[in-house]
């Protein structure tokens, strides 16, 4: 792979988690940049690592992944965006003045770096099949994913002065659009 191509992947595989980002700096309270950027390098160590899994399967595991992983992520994200959405939601009226948290639990921002990265599983999958430097190309999304993601929480913060107490469900749709834009894209219905 060339180092244009290489760079293009690695944007690419990010735009799940910078618009999961978005919906996470939404439905904080304000997150600072090390805020963002926490989550910006749990999204980018998790979507680094799994090209590497993923071309590590090899060759047996591709068809069995690629089959289905549309399908994973879909229903997982599904799962994820409608807890959000119901969390929003569910507020009752005068509890609406309470202050959005300060941050997000990591295993929140690790559950959705890890679904948002099931794709970047097959991409490793399909990467086994060709010469590549697979360590220098999970390194460049790996990058890609951190800037991305970090940027997502920071423009998601200024979306969620806008959205103001339903920046959760502002959320929990972009995670169910993820995995819808995900299902149609891989059911080739674009």
């Amino acid at each position: 792979m060339t180092p244009l191509s290489t760079t293009l992947l690695a944007f690419s595989m990010s735009t799940d988690a910078f618009a999961a980002a978005i919906g996470k700096g939404a439905a904080v309270d304000h997150p600072r940049f090390r805020e963002a950027l926490r989550t910006g390098l749990i999204f980018g160590v998790v979507e680094g690592l799994t090209p590497l899994i993923g071309w590590a399967l090899g060759l047996g595991a591709a068809r069995h992944i690629a089959a289905w992983d549309h399908w994973i992520v879909f229903i997982l994200l599904l799962i994820l965006g409608g807890r959000m959405i119901l969390g929003g939601l569910s507020t009752p009226d005068g509890a609406g003045d309470a202050p959005a948290p300060r941050r997000q639990a990591w295993w929140l921002v690790a559950a959705t770096a890890v679904i948002t990265s099931i794709d970047a599983l097959t991409v490793g999958i399909g990467l086994a099949f060709i010469e590549v430097n697979i360590l220098l190309t999970a390194l460049a999304i790996g990058a890609a994913t951190t800037l991305m993601a970090t940027l997502g929480v920071l423009l998601g913060r200024r979306l969620g002065v806008l959205v103001g107490q339903r920046a959760e469900v502002l959320g929990g749709v972009v995670l169910i659009g993820i995995g819808t834009t995900i299902l149609v894209d891989h059911l080739g219905l674009w």
